[in-house]
């Protein structure tokens, strides 16, 4: 059994070595935000099935990273995975951009309001005689 690490150049090198083994289907939890680096440097080379974890947890006794790939492997050996769906590339890039510009948009706001919260800590009533605190009239 091989370990590598998550940095960029060992996932290369684990890539590498599965594709050393004519490995043609990868398969991972899809936990939190972590499977993401592996996913994108492994997408071109083989299937890789993000495979939900509670679909595969209902085993006990499985409490550590080795056991659990150790029956991932087992479970996909069997063909027992199913993988979660993946939108193409271009809809996941436009969901990062989207998602991005929300939180833009979500920062900005609670500046104005700290702002607007300041103002009003300073005896300052400008949210009552203008529209747009942050515009030409306030």
């Amino acid at each position: 059994m091989c370990t590598f690490s998550t940095m960029t150049k060992e996932l290369l090198t684990m890539r590498d070595w599965l594709q050393d083994h004519n490995c043609r289907v990868v398969a991972m939890e899809s936990t939190g935000v972590y499977w993401k680096p592996i996913f994108n440097l492994l997408e071109g080379d083989f299937e890789v099935l993000l495979v939900n974890p509670t679909h595969i947890k209902h085993v006990p006794g499985r409490k550590t990273d080795i056991k659990d790939c150790e029956w991932i492997a087992q479970l996909l050996e069997h063909g027992l995975l199913r993988g979660s769906f993946i939108p193409p590339m271009a809809i996941r890039d436009l969901r990062d951009l989207t998602r991005y510009r929300r939180q833009l948009v979500n920062d900005r706001t609670s500046e104005v309001n700290r702002l607007q919260k300041v103002l009003e800590t300073a005896n300052i009533k400008l949210a009552s005689v203008a529209t747009d605190v942050m515009g030409k009239s306030g």
